[in-house]
């Protein structure tokens, strides 16, 4: 993977421009709408965002792409989260996207990268069991050689995105290893089926594999996997961070103009303390996840402690920010027309979501010989 590099007026207009866009086709009655749809999924929204360049954020150039790295994804991905946006962003300008890259070759890349780059199709990976681990030993589908290809059974769960995608990547266990693996989305033996989620935004599936025909994409194994997890888990605490912030604001909004005994709430001395501790969560959880995506940009290799980091600190201060944001708005934060909901209930999901708060903290204390 080659990245370019930016300045940070550069990064900062890059925001900027995904932000503003956002704001016009992205505003909480635009979320609302999309979620009750069968597929939780704009299409017209995925290709104004393409257009300017988000789904082929790291998209080597060559591709088609743009080629950035980490740190802006991480920050581009605070204004999808402060968005909610309902759309493919983690699960194909991601993770599909950057396990391509670091799995295939160069007939691999040619031929699906430029898709995803463009928008023109939206790519998934099933690549954990039931425990959702995310780790080899949780890997339930096994591939089996064949004259032509590899046939695949079993099943993966909680595939993001497995309704609407166009382009199927499966991890599967094959010659005592992993491999990386294309299926197509009308194969033989594929049976997809739409999880009930928590958080509607968030479109989850189970895929199921018996016999299916499949086709090897390169010849690397967990490693690519494990590259592709920590860009995904970065980008997912970014939005983390774009989630906390927001509602963290609108809450200090709500303290400054709710008046209750003749002034408003926010001067009232506990609730001081209690914005101050959710300013001390927002501001530690956007100092992880940058942290974690300047690492990473600086060497992968040596990333995993700071990105393990992020992925549990930012998931933890988004949930608490909004269970505290609840609290704080009264009688009002508990009605589902408010969009506290919304942002608690992407903050569980989040909680779990390539990997816990347990497993991210197991990997930290790993990276740190304990």
């Amino acid at each position: 993977m080659t990245t370019n590099q930016i300045d940070s007026a550069q990064r900062a207009e890059l925001v900027g421009a995904v932000k503003d866009l956002l704001s016009e086709h992205c505003g909480e009655a635009e979320v609302r709408r999309i979620m009750t749809t069968d597929s939780g999924f704009d299409p017209d929204l995925w290709n104004k965002l393409s257009a300017q360049g988000v789904a082929g954020l790291i998209v080597d150039a060559e591709y088609g792409g743009v080629g950035l790295g980490a740190q802006e994804l991480e920050a581009v991905a605070e204004v999808t989260g402060a968005a909610l946006l309902p759309a493919p962003f983690l699960s194909s300008a991601v993770f599909a996207t950057a396990l391509i890259q670091a799995a295939g070759d160069a007939d691999d890349k040619s031929r699906l990268l430029p898709r995803l780059a463009d928008g023109s199709a939206v790519a998934t990976v099933a690549a954990t069991g039931r425990r959702g681990t995310w780790s080899p030993e949780d890997v339930e589908v096994q591939a089996r050689p064949q004259a032509h290809g590899h046939l695949l059974t079993g099943s993966a769960h909680y595939v993001l995105d497995g309704q609407i995608a166009d382009i199927i990547v499966v991890v599967a266990k094959v010659d005592g290893g992993i491999g990386i693996f294309e299926v197509s989305p009308d194969a033989a033996g594929l049976i997809r089926t739409a999880a009930t989620v928590f958080d509607p935004t968030v479109r989850l599936s189970t895929f199921t594999f018996s016999q299916t025909p499949a086709r090897r994409i390169g010849t690397a194994g967990w490693s690519a996997v494990d590259h592709a997890l920590s860009l995904t888990v970065i980008a997912l605490a970014g939005e983390q961070v774009g989630g906390t912030r927001r509602i963290f604001d609108t809450t200090v909004e709500y303290l400054k103009t709710r008046i209750q005994f003749g002034r408003p709430i926010g001067s009232f001395q506990a609730l001081k303390h209690m914005a101050a501790d959710l300013l001390l969560e927002v501001e530690s959880a956007t100092s992880a996840a940058q942290y974690a995506a300047a690492r990473f940009d600086e060497d992968p290799q040596t990333a995993d402690g700071a990105v393990a980091l992020a992925g549990f600190a930012c998931a933890e201060a988004y949930h608490t920010t909004t269970m505290q944001a609840i609290q704080m708005h009264g009688g009002i934060g508990f009605t589902w027309e408010h969009p506290a909901h919304l942002f608690l209930r992407r903050a569980r999901t989040g909680r779990q979501l390539f990997g816990s708060s347990r497993d991210h903290r197991e990997r930290y204390l790993a990276s740190k010989g304990a």
